[in-house]
């Protein structure tokens, strides 16, 4: 990735951000914990996966509109709803690959240097 990519990731990523603002406070503030609670606990980048959180405020927008409480979205176990809706990405498959190649290509360094 170069530093032209970089930026522009970065300048998606605050667009993306500033989208949320507009949500209503409790939607906002539950997008916000959301957000925390899948950088805690996927290997989330900005290039790769900002797809995952347009199509989280995308639902949320939908939720404000038909003036649903962002729980009736959600329910009430935020954390197994994010955990459900990460499911729908490819991210932890992708994790798995990642760690595969780095520990194949680390062995092979050991091999190659033994």
């Amino acid at each position: 990735m170069g530093l032209q990519d970089a930026f522009q990731d970065k300048k998606a990523w605050r667009a993306l951000q500033k989208r949320a603002k507009l949500l209503p406070q409790d939607y906002h503030i539950v997008y916000q914990e959301i957000q925390k609670y899948l950088f805690k606990i996927a290997p989330l980048t900005l290039s790769k996966d900002t797809s995952l959180f347009h199509d989280l405020i995308d639902l949320f927008e939908a939720g404000a509109k038909e003036q649903k409480d962002v729980l009736e979205v959600t329910g009430t176990d935020v954390a197994a709803f994010a955990d459900a809706f990460l499911e729908g990405y490819d991210i932890k498959e992708d994790l798995q690959k990642d760690i595969t190649n780095q520990t194949e290509a680390s062995m092979q360094k050991w091999l190659d240097k033994n």
